[in-house]
């Protein structure tokens, strides 16, 4: 069980870094640091898998692998690994708020290949001792990395080759043998990201800081875990899906949202103990102190949308695995703690699932004053055993909110909250939180800051202009850290010595 405390909402990406994209390094120390003075207990972050098209964090190429783009190229430079010229001749973008993705991913690997050819030898013993432990993924995440680049990074389902997209046994030994190099390549960088980010944890835990995992309950069909192991997924002889995940019409889109994964063969699953959900979450758990799982009403049914159709409008409810997965990962991995993502359309089917695994839901203070009807999400109707969220990262920025909603519903959060001119919207929201029974209350760092729509995280339904938000080098400041602090101490949040004066 959580006990009351705060935490931030921060993805990775955002960390300020002269190098386009934010990383593990110094930015992210210093904001475990800042989470420290703010008596905050929790990081909470989005999913840190490689990126594929679109660069959305729920669209990766392996469920199991890290982010290359969250290497530190500083720490590399001071491990001899890069020069600083290397790091900084590349174009990394001129916008320090947003990230350029295109010119992450042209420009990234090239220097750390650069890496890679000055490390293999020096660091041989340990990558290897890396890949003996990560077995179970790694070979397979790095040949399909190298195929992918073979074929002009294509989608595996579209490689020329038939024997390779189907994974025939003589296939796979010969790309192993032709792709050798760039295979050892990415099972390199991906030894790079899990030292790095290893260093990065214990550095967050030392401090008192548990890191918020999110894993999404889907992967993507152009991934390492579809290609390699097709056997657990609703696809027929060919590899093509016949049907296809998404949500039904919902308040983010009218339309729905066609996320185009594949659906899982739940029977095949359940016959053989789920072991590759145990395999996922294993991995996730060398990740992160505590686990997300996205969309978690899909455990108890999922909409499957034809493979093929425009839009998710013609889906269908179709029956999840329930509390036989539920209650089978919280029993086997006892010393995790999980959150239960059980946003969307929740059926009295969900609320009795998420009652069963005790596991605690979410709760998003911008659904909560909706002037026409009641709200579950208003404060008072809380229990202790939940997540109370100013907004996530789906959502407007609080600023983003107060501006553009309908002005009766601001007049009731207004009425509601007992908000004032003095103290402002935003930080009244926040107090507003804060003062819950929730155990837990966490909101964006864009809401601390007091930033509008140009800091917004994702909007659904959307595939452009996502996932780049940006903060300034000099954001984070004593004099918040210091309003943050007074904050979880005026509510019971933070252990910290009571100076209210």
């Amino acid at each position: 069980m959580l006990e009351r405390s705060c935490g931030v909402l921060m993805p990775i990406f955002s960390l300020p870094s002269k190098y386009g994209i934010g990383t593990l390094g110094k930015a992210a120390k210093k904001f475990v640091d800042f989470l420290v003075d703010a008596g905050h207990s929790y990081w909470q972050i989005l999913p840190v898998g490689p990126t594929s098209y679109g660069d959305s964090p729920y669209q990766s190429f392996s469920t199991f692998a890290g982010n290359p783009y969250f290497i530190d190229l500083e720490e590399l430079i001071s491990d001899k690994l890069l020069t600083r010229k290397e790091c900084e001749s590349p174009d990394w973008g001129d916008d320090p708020h947003r990230v350029d993705y295109a010119k992450i991913y042209n420009n990234r690997f090239d220097v750390l290949r650069k890496a890679y050819q000055r490390g293999k030898e020096r660091d041989k013993a340990e990558v290897d001792a890396f890949a003996r432990e990560n077995v179970g993924w790694l070979p397979d995440y790095a040949l399909y990395m190298a195929v992918k680049r073979h074929f002009g990074m294509k989608a595996w389902f579209d490689w020329e080759d038939k024997d390779i997209r189907l994974r025939k046994p003589e296939a796979v030994k010969k790309y192993f043998l032709l792709l050798a190099e760039d295979i050892d390549f990415f099972i390199y960088v991906q030894y790079l990201f899990f030292k790095q980010w290893d260093e990065f944890k214990k550095y967050a835990n030392e401090k008192g800081i548990s890191i918020i995992g999110d894993i999404p309950i889907y992967v993507a069909m152009d991934s390492a875990d579809v290609w390699s192991e097709p056997q657990w997924f609703q696809l027929d002889d060919d590899n093509v899906p016949k049907e296809v995940a998404g949500v039904p019409p919902d308040y983010f889109s009218a339309d729905g949202q066609l996320w185009g994964n594949p659906l899982y063969r739940w029977d095949r699953m359940a016959a053989d103990g789920y072991g590759w959900w145990i395999r996922r979450i294993g991995g996730a758990q060398k990740l992160y102190d505590v686990l997300r799982i996205d969309h978690f009403r899909g455990m108890e049914s999922y909409w499957a949308v034809p493979y093929g159709a425009k839009t998710a409008r013609n889906g269908r409810w179709v029956k999840g695995p329930g509390m036989k997965l539920v209650g089978m990962l919280t029993n086997w991995f006892s010393d995790m703690q999980f959150i239960a993502e059980d946003l969307g359309i929740l059926t009295p089917e969900v609320r009795e699932l998420l009652a069963d695994s005790g596991l605690p839901g979410m709760k998003v203070l911008e659904f909560a004053f909706d002037h026409t009807k009641p709200s579950n999400y208003l404060p008072h109707v809380y229990n202790k055993n939940c997540i109370c969220y100013a907004g996530t990262h789906d959502n407007a920025t609080l600023k983003e909110w107060y501006q553009t909603s309908d002005p009766k519903d601001i007049a009731f959060a207004k009425e509601y909250l007992g908000l004032n001119e003095n103290e402002g919207f935003i930080e009244g929201v926040l107090r507003g939180g804060m003062s819950s029974v929730a155990d837990l209350f966490i909101a964006q760092m864009q809401d601390w800051l007091e930033l509008g729509a140009e800091a917004r995280i994702n909007t659904p339904g959307t595939s452009c202009g996502n996932w780049q938000w940006r903060m300034d080098v000099g954001a984070i400041s004593k004099a918040l850290s210091k309003n943050m602090a007074r904050m979880a101490v005026i509510y019971g949040r933070s252990d910290k010595p009571w100076t209210i004066k």
